[in-house]
């Protein structure tokens, strides 16, 4: 593990937003962290950076012991936060050499190591030029530039595409792909579920700080992939057909079907899996099939059973 947090606890005021939180993050992962606002993230991700003490509990990252081992721990961890941290009055190039001066970089690597961060993010180019003209989505990719120039084992992203245009939101989600090749552990949060289930290998949720979920996306949809729905369109509508496909309830594990012009959708229990004889059913009062839809739960039908509120609310 890269990352190990267990029985973390963080107070605001008496408030509760951390509670007993364990997580752990495997070397070479990108790992995805969800939750509706308020869920305890930020306040996480906040103490694990030691910008707040944590109040109960413990973390490590690369094997060393917070907060005894802060300094050291920071030389190989980058952070994009959520709010875009570069200088407006310095220009991109200027901007990442001062944040490989913070991390250390030798002043014989520091050329090469801008260099190479501004090439990732499509921004050498750009290199003398003010972050005051540059688009939302360029000035997000310069805040990455900074975090990756001294070239960390661990980067921290927190909403590295909000208010961005989509190619700009394609290229950040391509660099973290690249990061990830290259070496480096990711940790992960959006409010796009998209690019989560794009992106990371592995997803924890969170509500009222605590962690309730984990897992990859598909362990996780097991959790609640208790039902599953079937779109069966045909060549032409039934008539009475609400009537006449009564049949349809005895069929075992159905649950409930509905009609919709020459659409049938069949809600039944996932282990039933008897697609042949919905069909059957379907076909034996007229009409034939043209095609046959089967919805599987999503990661977004997973958040919603698990939290009751969607991603973006």
């Amino acid at each position: 593990m890269l990352v190990e947090i267990k029985k973390l606890i963080k107070r605001y005021n008496g408030v509760l937003a951390v509670d007993q939180v364990d997580l752990g993050i495997r070397e070479g992962e990108i790992f995805g962290l969800l939750g509706p606002n308020g869920a305890g993230k930020t306040s996480l991700i906040n103490t694990l950076l030691g910008l707040v003490q944590m109040n109960g509990g413990s973390m490590k990252i690369f094997g060393k012991p917070l907060p005894d081992s802060e300094l050291e721990v920071k030389k190989d961890l980058g952070v994009v936060p959520q709010e875009v941290a570069i200088y407006e009055d310095l220009t991109a190039y200027e901007n990442v050499a001062f944040f490989g001066k913070l991390y250390g970089i030798k002043p014989s690597n520091l050329k090469e190591q801008v260099q190479e961060a501004l090439s990732f993010t499509g921004l050498w180019e750009k290199k003398g030029e003010f972050p005051s003209k540059f688009s939302g989505g360029m000035k997000r990719r310069l805040n990455i530039a900074c975090a990756i120039v001294h070239r960390p084992r661990l980067i921290v992203m927190d909403e590295p595409t909000v208010g961005i245009d989509p190619q700009s939101r394609n290229h950040i989600l391509d660099s973290v792909r690249q990061l990830n090749r290259d070496g480096a552990t990711v940790l992960y949060t959006s409010h796009y579920m998209e690019e989560v289930e794009a992106l990371c290998t592995r997803i924890a949720i969170m509500d009222q700080g605590k962690v309730i979920a984990r897992g990859t996306r598909e362990e996780l949809k097991e959790l609640v992939a208790g039902e599953e729905k079937v779109h069966l369109k045909l060549t032409e509508a039934i008539p009475d057909s609400n009537e006449r496909l009564g049949k349809l309830q005895q069929v075992p594990g159905v649950l409930h079907y509905h009609v919709a012009d020459d659409t049938v959708t069949v809600t039944s229990n996932r282990e039933s899996q008897d697609l042949s004889a919905i069909i059957e059913a379907v076909t034996s009062v007229g009409g034939s099939i043209k095609s046959v839809d089967i919805e599987k739960p999503t990661l977004e039908t997973v958040f919603l059973t698990l939290t009751g509120k969607r991603l973006r609310d």
